[in-house]
């Protein structure tokens, strides 16, 4: 595949698309539980990364700041731990563990992306990452090393909405000042990375790693769709849309 003429936008999803999450991995919430004397409670948990807003969530009262921000992260996990039987003296710092145990992600790029992103950037491209994350995703994006490549950064928790809400297309949108039909959105995630952008007016490309983390067997691609094994399939043959493209 070769990015289409016309797009003049080509926006990543980050967690999956881009990076993989590495060892060391982030500390499991039963040690955090345990070392505080609440093994019991930590049973109660569940799945420790199913804590954040949910998909398609819309939360822009608190994504005025930082602070904010956080601060409503860190309610959540209160609730829910105190839902579990966690007593109130042991609240506070429970869960300010587990807030930076779950964001203690080492993250390290796929072995196509340095390249596939230049390539791009040779064409004319203008580049993007769009994700569902934390606050800091500039900084992470910097992190692994795409600080410079990288035009755009677009994420939830700024943005105050998860995809596939509109709300964070039409962010991703502004920031490339431009008409959704001059974007290509590319990720992993069928709702997210394809379904949503479709209905924003974009063009989508599912990634489909022979190496995913998401298991089952891709759906068939809608009009506006491709399906593509690797970042390296986007400029296949060496040409791209470009930013003087047309169509």
């Amino acid at each position: 595949m070769v990015v289409p003429p016309g797009i003049r936008a080509v926006v990543f999803d980050f967690y999956g698309t881009l990076v993989r999450m590495v060892e060391p991995l982030p500390p499991d919430h039963r040690g955090v539980f345990a070392r505080r004397g609440l093994a019991a409670q930590g049973e109660l948990w569940g799945d420790q990364w199913s804590v954040g807003p949910g998909e398609g969530e819309e939360h822009t009262a608190h994504s005025a700041d930082e602070t904010a921000y956080v601060t409503w992260e860190r309610e959540r996990l209160r609730r829910r731990a105190r839902a579990c039987g966690v007593p109130e003296e042991a609240l506070d710092g429970l869960v300010e563990e587990l807030d930076r145990a779950m964001k203690a992600v080492r993250l390290a790029l796929f072995a196509d992306v340095r390249e596939s992103l230049a390539a791009l950037r040779r064409c004319g491209l203008l580049v993007g990452v769009c994700s569902n994350w934390y606050w800091d995703l500039e900084d992470r994006v910097a992190e692994v090393g795409l600080g410079e490549t990288v035009d755009l950064v677009v994420g939830s928790a700024r943005t105050g909405a998860r995809k596939p809400h509109p709300l964070i297309y039409r962010a991703v949108l502004e920031g490339c000042a431009l008409p959704a039909e001059r974007v290509l959105f590319v990720g992993d995630m069928w709702v997210p990375d394809v379904l949503g952008p479709l209905a924003a007016g974009m063009r989508a490309v599912h990634l489909w790693r022979p190496d995913r983390a998401v298991d089952g067997i891709a759906p068939p691609l809608p009009e506006g769709a491709v399906r593509i094994a690797g970042l390296r399939e986007l400029t296949a043959g060496g040409g791209a849309g470009g930013r003087g493209g047309s169509g």
